[in-house]
C-alpha cells in the first residue's frame, strides 16, 4: 500500500451535484481493504503466518546486500537483525569486526525459502565463520530433511576465543551457500535473517570440563488437559510458552514458532503430538518435525515423525540442564544448553501432507516439562550484545505460564523500533480517509449555486 493520497484514475474526481462521489461509492472500501492488507502482511499482523512458507521477519531488519568476495562484504553489528536474499549458485560474505580477542561471536542464519519451493532432504543452507586469510574458524549446516518441505531452516557458526586459526580481535567474515542437490528452481533466491549475537569472557576462568554427572534419563511426559496457544511465524514473534500441556492447530506447510524461558539449572523435556487424521491413507515421512534452538537460535536437537493417519509422537533427546560448562561437551546438543534464555521450540507440518490427509488443519499436543533447581548465572566481565539476551524476567516465567506478552517479548519490542507497526498504519489511513472526505465534501459544496 502506498504513503501517498488515496486517488482515482484521474485524481481525486468529484461529480456533479447530486451525483456520488468517488470517495463514497468505492474509494473509502478500497482504502480499508489496503490498510487490512497492510497489517495482515506485518510480522505478528493479523495473518502473519496464515499461508504456508510465510515467515515473520524481524520488522526492524534492516536490508542489506551479501557480497560475492569478502572485499566488498557489508559489516553486521553484533545485537542488530538483518534480512539478505540468497541465489541457489553463489556465496554470499559478511563481515564481522570484533573488537576484543575474549568474545565469542554467535552467528545465526535463517534461510526461508519460497512456499511451495520444489527441495529434497539434503537441500539447505551452510554458514561459516572465518579469519582474514579465508580459514574457517566454525561452521554448521541445516537441512530440509526428510520431509522434503520448505520451512524456515537455522544453522549458526561461532567464533570462539581460545581456537588456533581464530584466537584474536580483528576482522572475521561470515560466508552463506545453499546446499543444493540441483533441482531447486534456480530463479528463486531464498530469504535469510542474521542477527549476531556476542558474549562477553567471565570474569573468573571456571571449569573447562563439562558436567558428568546428570539425569539423562527421559521422564515421563506431563499429563492433563490441554490449554490452547497457537504459535508465531517467527523467532521474533514466538509465542510465550512454559511447563504444562499445550494445544495447537497446524495446516501442511506452516512453521510455529514458541519460547520457553529455561533458567541456569534447569533442564527441558518435550514431546509433540499429531492426532490422528479421519480422511486419506498412505505414509508421508517426516510428517511433523520438532526442533529446538538455543537463545542465540543455534540448533539443540531435532526429531520427526512418520506419519500413517494414526495419533503419533516424537519426542527430543534428554538434554543437560543449562550451565555455563555444557560449552566444553563433545555432542553439539549437549554443548549448545550453555546459557540461559529463551529457547525455541519449533513445530513444522510437511507440506506432503496435504496430498495425503488433506488440508487439515491439524491438531498438535505439545508436552513441556521443566526440571531442576534454577540458580544464578555467571559473572560476565561485560555485558552481552543484545544485553538481555541471556536474562529472563518474571513477567517472561509469568507470559509463558499464562500466554501474555512478558517484559522481554522481542515481537512487542520489535514493533515498538521497527517503524511503521499497525496502529501507525491505522493512523495513517484513518488521516488520510479523513483528509480525503474533507477534500471531496469541499470541491462538493463549491459546485454547489450560490444564493
Amino acid at each position: 500500500m502506498g504513503h501517498g493520497r488515496v486517488r482515482s484514475d484521474r485524481g481525486w474526481h468529484v461529480r456533479g451535484r447530486g451525483r456520488t462521489t468517488w470517495w463514497r461509492r468505492g474509494g473509502r472500501a478500497a482504502v480499508v481493504t489496503s490498510v487490512l492488507c497492510a497489517v495482515a502482511a506485518l510480522p505478528g499482523g493479523i495473518a502473519a503466518g496464515s499461508e504456508p512458507g510465510t515467515y515473520a521477519f524481524a520488522p526492524d531488519a534492516l536490508r542489506i546486500t551479501g557480497a560475492a568476495s569478502p572485499a566488498a562484504a557489508p559489516r553486521l553489528t553484533p545485537g542488530r537483525t538483518y534480512r539478505s536474499s540468497l541465489p541457489r549458485n553463489g556465496r554470499l560474505y559478511y563481515r564481522l569486526d570484533l573488537a576484543t580477542a575474549t568474545t565469542t561471536a554467535y552467528v545465526p542464519v535463517t534461510a526461508v525459502p519460497p512456499a511451495h519451493a520444489t527441495v529434497t532432504a539434503t537441500d539447505g543452507i551452510r554458514v561459516s565463520v572465518q579469519n582474514a586469510s579465508g580459514s574457517s574458524c566454525d561452521n554448521a549446516s541445516a537441512l530440509f530433511g526428510a520431509a522434503r518441505s520448505p520451512r524456515p531452516v537455522t544453522a549458526l557458526a561461532e567464533r570462539e576465543p581460545g581456537r588456533t586459526l581464530c584466537p584474536g580481535a580483528g576482522t572475521y567474515y561470515v560466508r552463506v551457500e545453499r546446499v543444493d542437490s540441483g533441482t531447486a528452481d534456480p530463479a528463486q533466491p531464498w530469504d535469510l535473517e542474521i542477527k549476531p549475537v556476542t558474549e562477553p569472557r567471565l570474569t573468573k576462568t571456571g571449569s573447562t570440563t563439562a558436567p558428568r554427572a546428570w539425569d539423562s534419563a527421559s521422564p515421563e511426559p506431563l499429563a492433563g488437559n490441554p490449554r490452547d496457544r497457537t504459535g508465531g511465524a517467527g523467532f521474533v514473534t514466538a509465542a510465550p510458552l512454559g511447563e504444562g500441556v499445550w494445544r495447537t492447530r497446524i495446516t501442511p506447510g506452516r512453521t510455529l514458532f514458541y519460547k520457553v524461558p529455561v533458567d541456569w539449572g534447569r533442564q527441558v523435556h518435550a514431546v509433540a503430538e499429531l492426532d490422528g487424521s479421519t480422511s486419506g491413507h498412505g505414509y508421508v515421512g517426516g510428517a511433523l518435525d520438532l526442533s529446538l534452538y538455543n537463545p542465540v537460535r543455534g540448533s539443540v536437537d531435532d526429531a520427526s515423525l512418520g506419519y500413517t493417519g494414526t495419533r503419533k509422537s516424537v519426542a527430543l533427546a534428554p538434554l543437560p540442564p543449562v550451565e555455563y560448562p555444557n560449552r566444553y561437551a563433545v555432542l553439539s546438543g549437549e554443548s549448545a544448553m550453555r546459557f540461559a534464555g529463551d529457547y525455541y521450540l519449533v513445530v513444522h507440518l510437511s507440506e506432503q501432507m496435504a496430498g495425503i490427509f488433506g488440508q487439515g488443519p491439524f491438531e498438535v499436543t505439545l508436552r513441556v516439562r521443566l526440571d531442576g533447581q534454577a540458580h544464578g548465572g555467571p559473572e560476565y566481565a561485560g555485558r552481552p550484545v543484545p544485553d538481555d539476551v541471556f536474562t529472563l524476567t518474571e513477567q517472561d516465567r509469568e507470559a509463558a505460564a499464562t500466554g501474555g506478552t512478558g517484559g522481554g517479548d522481542s515481537a512487542m519490542k520489535a514493533l515498538a523500533v521497527g517503524g511503521i507497526g499497525a496502529g501507525t498504519v491505522l493512523l495513517l489511513v484513518l488521516g488520510v480517509w479523513t483528509l480525503a472526505a474533507r477534500r471531496a465534501q469541499t470541491r462538493v459544496s463549491a459546485q454547489k449555486p450560490t444564493a
